[in-house]
C-alpha cells in the first residue's frame, strides 16, 4: 500500500514522534512510506531522511498556491492513502487529495479540541473533513468534543487511541543520578502545559517527602519564566531543567511518578511512554490522560490549576508503595493491551481499508 503522511512540520513534537513511529513501523510491514510537511523539516525529517524515507517540504504559501503545490506532489507520488495529521494539514491536502485520485484519506486531530471553539476554524475544518473517510480522535474525550463542532460529520467519527513504542528499561549506571523520591515531566516547555503549577506542587510536597525532586526534561519559550519561578519559591536544588533531550529512556526508567499539569490535553506521547515501563502518574483532569489515568487505574487525577490537590496526589503516592505499586502494574497491563504502536497501525489500516 502506498501511504502518504501530511504533517505541519517534522520538529520535536508528541503528534511528530508519533507520525515518525507510525512511518517506520508501516515501512517494516512492506508498505510504501512517505511525508509531505508544509512548513519545515525539523529534527524528526532529517532522522527520516537518514534512514532513507522520502520527505518533501512544500515550503509555506498562500492557501490557493498551496492547494496546487499539494495537487501537483500528490498526482507525482499517487498515493493510495493520505493522512492528513491536524487541522492545518487537513484544510491544505484533504481536497487535493481527492481531486488526486487517493481511494482513502484520513484526517487524525491529535489536540484535544474543547469549547469555546474558535467557530470560524472549526467550521473551515469540517469542510475539509468533508472530503476524508474518517475524522479519527485519539481519545474519547476527544472525539465527544468534536461531534460538537460546527458542522461535524458524526458518522465518520471515530477513536483510535494513540500508540507508542515501548521505553526499553535501562541500568541503574545509565539513568541520571537521583537521590529521593522523583517527579518526572518530558515535553514542551509551553503555556498550555502549566507547568506553574507542577513546580507550586512539587513546593507544597517538598516538607512531607524528604529529598523530593522535579526532572523536567524539555524546551520551549516558557523556560525563563519557570526558572524564575523556582528560584522565586526557593526549591532550585529540588528541581532540574534538562532541556530537550533524545535520551529519554534513562528518566523514565529512574522516575517515581510521571506528571503533567497541563490545561488541555489530547492524549501525550509521553505519559504512554511512561506506562510502558510502569511508571504511575499523578496528572491535572483533562483530555484524553485524565480518562486513560482514570479508566485504566494507573494513578491520580487532580484539578486543573489547583497545585494544593496535585501535591496531595503526589505525596499519597509517594507514601504509599502498596497503591503505586498497583497502579504501575495496570499501566504495563494498560499498555501493552491498549496503546503499543502495533495496535494503533493496525486500527489504522483498518481504516485505510474501510470506507466511510
Amino acid at each position: 500500500m502506498k501511504i502518504v503522511h501530511v504533517v505541519y512540520s517534522l520538529e520535536m513534537g508528541g503528534a511528530e514522534i508519533l507520525v515518525a513511529q507510525l512511518c517506520r513501523l508501516q515501512r517494516e510491514h512492506g508498505h510504501d512510506v512517505s511525508v509531505i510537511a508544509y512548513s519545515n523539516l525539523g529534527t524528526l525529517g532529517e532522522k527520516l531522511v537518514e534512514e532513507g524515507f522520502s520527505v518533501v517540504v512544500l515550503g509555506e504559501a498562500p492557501l490557493p498556491k498551496t492547494f496546487l503545490r499539494f495537487i501537483r506532489e500528490l498526482r507525482r507520488l499517487r498515493p493510495e492513502v493520505v493522512h492528513c495529521h491536524n487541522p492545518a494539514p487537513t484544510l491544505q491536502a484533504a481536497i487535493p487529495a481527492r481531486l488526486a485520485g487517493a481511494r482513502s484519506i484520513i484526517a487524525t486531530r491529535h489536540s484535544l479540541v474543547a469549547p469555546p471553539y474558535n467557530t470560524s476554524e472549526e467550521i473551515a475544518f469540517n469542510f475539509a473533513a468533508r472530503f476524508c473517510d474518517w475524522i479519527v480522535g485519539i481519545c474519547d474525550a476527544t472525539c465527544e468534543n468534536l461531534l460538537h463542532t460546527p458542522g461535524a460529520l458524526r458518522n465518520r467519527i471515530v477513536r483510535v487511541y494513540n500508540g507508542v513504542d515501548p521505553i526499553e528499561p535501562v541500568a541503574i549506571s545509565e539513568q541520571p543520578q537521583k537521590q529521593g523520591f522523583t517527579l518526572l515531566f518530558v515535553g514542551r516547555l509551553a503555556p498550555i502545559k502549566s507547568l506553574q503549577t507542577l513546580i507550586r506542587a512539587t513546593a507544597h510536597a517538598l516538607p512531607h517527602i524528604p529529598g523530593l525532586h522535579l526532572w523536567i526534561v524539555g524546551d520551549g519559550a516558557e523556560r525563563p519564566t519557570l526558572e524564575a519561578l523556582v528560584d522565586e519559591l526557593g526549591i532550585a536544588d529540588s528541581v532540574t531543567f534538562w532541556g530537550e533531550r533524545h535520551d529519554v529512556a534513562g528518566f523514565f526508567s529512574a522516575a517515581d511518578l510521571y506528571c503533567m499539569s497541563s490545561t488541555s490535553e489530547g492524549l501525550p506521547m509521553s505519559l504512554l511512554q511512561a506506562m510502558s515501563v510502569g511508571v504511575p502518574a499523578v496528572v491535572t483532569d483533562v483530555g484524553g490522560m485524565a480518562e486513560v489515568v482514570k479508566n485504566f487505574q494507573t494513578g491520580l487525577t487532580a484539578p486543573v490549576g489547583d497545585a494544593a490537590a496535585m501535591a496531595d496526589a503526589i505525596v499519597q503516592l509517594a507514601s504509599n508503595e502498596d497503591q503505586r505499586a498497583a497502579f504501575s502494574a495496570n499501566a504495563r497491563a494498560a499498555y501493552g493491551a491498549d496503546f503499543t504502536l502495533e495496535r494503533m497501525d493496525a486500527s489504522y489500516m483498518e481504516l485505510y481499508r474501510r470506507r466511510s
